[in-house]
């Protein structure tokens, strides 16, 4: 079967296509004929050797996946095969075939196509355990989502109105921006136009806001978190931006406001129940319309490079998809 490879860290264009033999299902695994994979920012950092996990060589970048199970192991009684499904696995899934143990897959509605069903998995899936696990955001208050455009902003801005949220969008152009309010942000902000803070003390008034969901990071953090609301909750996501900054303790003390991290990854691994239950709200809700799952693009396997360069060139307003 086809694979794409990373045989050394490197940038996207040294990333090879080779075949390499299909994956058998061990006990407890579902082998997986991938019909759409996913992809997000964190895998041109894992193909450069910049992020926190750094996988054996060789190995495929894409985490997120969408396909029809092919096979199952011994022991799986909650998935058959020809059941259409979506999951994650970290990295590998950028191939025509994968091996997954059973539990980390959730069922697809035949009313949803693959290639949105393969990017459901990590934007809306952080997103939603941020939201409603951590910030446990209320009716009514107010959201700031910043990189408002991007898969994970996406996601933000259409499960806060979900969840009757006013949501603020902050990106980086106008253009991005009518991609937020096209998808139900209720107020904007071009924060490479306009200072953020005057921004949100303005939208925010003399209550603040409640809620900032940051999957960016870098100097955008501060005044970000000097904008809450007494008991405001400002959520760790990402550093997109590329620098982890460091916010003034004092600021939590003045408003009683938290910092909360949101490792999405970890709470997987130790609730895989709840994040398959987590996926099947998901996966309804989009199929029903709820949600959109905006898909920028599709591009073969042989065109990966492409795909990732425009994640890195901020070029992406939702997701970007592979198809084997």
């Amino acid at each position: 079967m086809r694979a794409v490879l990373c045989t050394h860290f490197g940038p996207p264009e040294e990333l090879e296509l080779a075949d390499i033999p299909p994956p058998k299902a061990q006990a407890g695994d579902a082998v997986v004929r991938v019909k759409a994979a996913a992809l997000n920012f964190f895998d041109t950092l894992i193909i450069a050797g910049k992020y926190q996990h750094r996988p054996p060589f060789p190995f495929s970048p894409a985490s997120e996946f969408a396909g029809v199970v092919e096979s199952v192991g011994t022991g799986v009684a909650d998935i058959a095969v020809g059941d259409r499904v979506i999951g994650n696995m970290g990295w590998g899934a950028a191939r025509e075939a994968v091996a997954i143990e059973s539990h980390q897959l959730a069922k697809l509605p035949d009313a949803l196509d693959f290639e949105r069903g393969a990017g459901l998995t990590v934007t809306y899936g952080t997103t939603l355990y941020a939201l409603r696990e951590r910030a446990q955001l209320k009716p009514g208050e107010t959201l700031v989502v910043l990189g408002a455009s991007g898969g994970t902003g996406l996601a933000a801005i259409e499960l806060g109105k979900m969840m009757g949220a006013r949501v603020i969008a902050c990106a980086s152009s106008d253009e991005k921006l009518a991609f937020a309010r096209a998808h139900g942000a209720d107020e904007t902000v071009n924060y490479g136009r306009e200072n953020l803070r005057d921004a949100l003390k303005r939208l925010g008034g003399e209550h603040g806001v409640d809620v900032v969901y940051d999957p960016v990071g870098g100097h955008y953090a501060e005044p970000a978190v000097r904008s809450l609301a007494w008991l405001g909750r400002y959520l760790v996501v990402g550093f997109a931006a590329g620098e982890i900054p460091k916010i003034p303790l004092n600021l939590t003390l003045l408003k009683s406001c938290d910092i909360r991290g949101v490792f999405w990854g970890a709470w997987t691994k130790r609730e895989p129940q709840l994040q398959r239950a987590l996926m099947t709200d998901l996966a309804h809700w989009c199929a029903e319309g709820k949600l959109s799952a905006h898909v920028h693009a599709v591009y073969p396997l042989s065109e990966i490079a492409a795909a990732l360069s425009a994640i890195t060139d901020r070029k992406v307003m939702g997701k970007i998809v592979l198809r084997p």
